[in-house]
């Protein structure tokens, strides 16, 4: 199975390869350190070169716990080595959003105790679904100024990793309402936001919450009975 750099190195952009099966123009390498589409959070973008071509890659997937990565271009064939190239801009994006919905998810927890039931993001904008029969009246400002004083706290953000038989997968480290670690993996990688929000996550994060810029709650909406969305977006300040 491919070796995925990031989990590890989130501010890795450039590593070597090698490629290991090829299909149509799609390619799965050895390892990298391209984000494949997972958990809410959508996939890097960037280039494979190798000696004699180079290709952008557009989209990242993992299949049958394969990681392909579906290119423009030529294609490299099987064994060739290669070099990866991240987007930079568009990783970092990524990173902050979604350090800023477990920021959210950690206020809503520690202040409401309110698990979530589902979530999507894209570049500097994000949405989270919570079990909540009613939102007060001034949630949304409420909501995102506690987020916000807890961005400006700069808390650092620890990644570590612990075997599944040592890990106890409850509340204090899932926060979705079903678990949705797979059974499949057997080392669990914890994200924390020291201080504020501790939980098993297999997605790219910054160091510490400063770096998520401002948050803006832009909309609440109402889900059905006992589900509210909270819509956010991101300004650098």
């Amino acid at each position: 199975m491919t070796v995925r750099l990031y989990l590890r190195d989130a501010d890795l952009r450039t590593f070597d390869a090698t490629v290991v099966s090829v299909d149509g123009d799609r390619v799965e390498l050895d390892r990298t350190a391209f984000y494949a589409t997972s958990g809410g959070q959508p996939h890097d973008t960037g280039h494979l070169v190798w000696a004699t071509g180079a290709a952008a890659v557009l989209d990242v997937q993992t299949v049958d716990g394969r990681v392909l990565h579906t290119l423009a271009g030529p294609v490299p064939e099987v064994a060739t080595a290669v070099t990866g190239e991240v987007d930079d801009a568009r990783r970092r994006q990524m990173m902050r959003t979604h350090t800023a919905m477990h920021v959210l998810c950690g206020v809503m927890w520690r202040d409401w105790r309110r698990v979530v039931t589902g979530g999507n993001m894209d570049a500097l904008s994000g949405r989270m679904d919570f079990e909540v029969d009613q939102l007060p009246e001034g949630f949304a400002a409420e909501v995102e100024a506690l987020c916000n004083v807890e961005i400006a706290a700069d808390r650092p953000i620890e990644v570590s990793f612990i075997a599944r038989d040592d890990a106890v997968l409850d509340r204090d480290l899932i926060r979705t309402k079903v678990n949705l670690v797979p059974d499949s993996v057997t080392e669990i990688r914890i994200v924390d936001i020291v201080g504020l929000d501790r939980q098993a996550d297999g997605g790219t994060h910054v160091s510490s919450t400063g770096q998520v810029g401002r948050l803006e709650v832009v909309k609440t909406e109402s889900k059905g009975k006992g589900f509210k969305r909270i819509r956010f977006v991101l300004h650098d300040r």
